[in-house]
């Protein structure tokens, strides 16, 4: 079946982001997100799950355990297991992604202060 975000489920996170579910199983998940300007998620691990973070439009900055990464359209990053991380939109533009998490973060998400 063909998935675009127009047959795909719709959700809003944080602070008027949206995500749109184009994969949804236990193994794989891949969601299409959009973050408002000057927005970002809490920080937080997963214990099973991976994820790859593919940029598609804007500049993302991904904290990273200590390390602050900027990762621009056309650019991904992957982060294992176990890893705390959180996305950031710093920009007055929008952020679009793809983020690919495997096996799926549904009850694998774990907030960090």
């Amino acid at each position: 079946m063909k998935k675009t975000k127009e047959n795909s489920t719709h959700y809003f996170w944080g602070n008027n982001c949206s995500g749109w579910h184009l994969v949804k199983s236990k193994k794989i998940s891949v969601i299409q997100e959009l973050m408002k300007p000057n927005t970002e998620e809490q920080k937080h691990y997963h214990k099973f799950s991976e994820q790859f973070f593919y940029i598609l439009k804007g500049i993302a900055i991904f904290e990273i355990e200590d390390e602050i990464i900027e990762v621009e359209s056309g650019n991904g990053i992957h982060i294992l297991p176990k890893i705390r991380h959180k996305i950031k939109n710093n920009t007055k533009r929008e952020l679009e992604f793809l983020v690919i998490s495997q096996p799926s973060t549904e009850k694998d998400r774990f907030n960090v202060n």
